[in-house]
């Protein structure tokens, strides 16, 4: 190997390196205004974020062994501040007293704080500025903290519990802008609540979210959205705008339809006026769109649907990239510790894949990462190459099988 050409080697471990970006005055202003070092002596609120950053970038499934693999470290965990590292009992008595609530105030605060970076990119064929999905997905967990998935068992066995996570997505620059925590049994729609979209911005969602008062609301606000009609729907077609015959090889918006759909406010009958877009894709498949915007073509409304998939996306990097099948805790503050914890590592591996410049999948970059953890090397380097250079032995320095066999005499 060359001597300092190839070898990228850097004076802070790559773990350091992601960690320097996070903004720790905004954190201390926010443990200040929550109080989550009050009666502690040690074991303190950043030191519980860096070490559940540790357990979760190194994908480790206890908090046992999260504290285990940090003691081995030994020296290296002065490039983070700590002195040691904390007990098993201590880490487990944190994540179940300290609330989750500050974890979910800084998460917050850095979708703010680097959403400058984040929003550079823009998807071109898409008209609105603010463009966002929301969906929701949910996470086992086999206890009965916080109840709502798996069936009523028969026998004395516990029914599994499980939480939901909502998410709205900044479709834009591909990152979560807003989240919240419920039980699975939670029905979707009310998490329409918690949102509140800006004047022109556009939503987007499955046919789950189908919540007529609420499109009522934002169609009166000056908010577009567009998702599928319910197969039970009952609409009531006004007029026929558009109407095409394809054939069995073509694709594309064949109908549009002026619909009226019923709903009550105050136990009132009231009327929704909604366009309804009738699309074939590629394979044949049939979809019927609703959107309370009448200005945009029938085909960008199809494309705006097409991009929800993203949300999707996003759910999937999480439970691939993260460990999200084993918790830390068996409470309901320390599960949703850890889940506020783990979108502040996807956060962050997004801000180091647009700084880097990365052409690499997510996987990958989070792999690099998680095996290089506590490597001193540049981690620009590493997510964009993630290869060393070695200059190739004209001399090979392997002994002969006969000199081996002589040598173990």
């Amino acid at each position: 190997m060359s001597k300092g050409k190839t070898k990228n080697l850097v004076g802070q471990p790559i773990f350091k390196q992601i960690v320097k970006m996070l903004p720790r005055e905004q954190f201390d202003l926010l443990v200040q205004q929550c109080g989550s070092d009050r009666y502690y002596k040690t074991f303190f609120s950043w030191d519980q974020l860096i070490v559940m950053l540790f357990g979760i970038f190194s994908r480790c499934d206890s908090m046992g062994e999260v504290c285990d693999s940090m003691r081995v470290l030994e020296g290296k965990l002065n490039y983070l501040n700590m002195d040691c590292s904390p007990a098993k009992s201590t880490a487990g008595d944190a994540l179940r007293d300290r609330s989750e609530e500050l974890f979910k105030l800084y998460y917050f605060a850095l979708i703010a704080y680097f959403r400058p970076l984040l929003s550079v990119s823009r998807k071109k064929d898409v008209s609105f500025e603010e463009f966002y999905a929301f969906d929701s997905s949910t996470f086992t967990l086999f206890s009965e903290v916080m109840k709502g998935v798996g069936r009523n068992r028969k026998d004395d066995g516990k029914k599994k519990g499980g939480l939901k996570v909502h998410m709205l997505t900044d479709i834009h620059a591909d990152t979560a802008v807003f989240a919240t925590i419920s039980e699975a049994k939670m029905h979707d729609k009310k998490f329409l609540a918690h949102l509140n979209p800006a004047k022109g911005s556009m939503l987007v969602f499955d046919k789950a979210y189908n919540f007529y008062q609420q499109f009522a609301d934002w169609t009166r606000e000056g908010v577009n959205f567009v998702c599928r009609l319910k197969d039970n729907a009952k609409a009531q077609l006004q007029e026929v705008l558009f109407e095409k015959n394809l054939t069995k090889e073509e694709f594309g918006v064949y109908k549009i339809g002026h619909i009226h759909l019923e709903y009550k406010r105050e136990k009132k009958p009231e009327t929704l006026c909604l366009r309804l877009v009738y699309y074939k894709d590629e394979k044949g498949r049939k979809y019927k769109f609703i959107t309370n915007n009448w200005e945009i073509t029938p085909e960008e409304v199809a494309l705006i649907y097409k991009y929800r998939w993203t949300i999707e996306l996003t759910f999937k990097k999480l439970k691939q990239n993260f460990q999200l099948h084993f918790f830390y805790s068996e409470t309901e503050n320390g599960i949703k510790t850890q889940i506020w914890c783990t979108l502040i590592a996807h956060l962050l591996l997004n801000v180091v894949r647009v700084l880097s410049e990365s052409k690499k999948a997510f996987s990958t970059i989070a792999a690099l990462i998680r095996i290089h953890l506590i490597s001193h090397l540049n981690l620009t380097w590493v997510v964009t190459e993630g290869r060393r250079a070695y200059t190739k032995r004209t001399k090979s320095r392997n002994k002969s099988p006969a000199n081996v066999q002589m040598s173990l005499f």
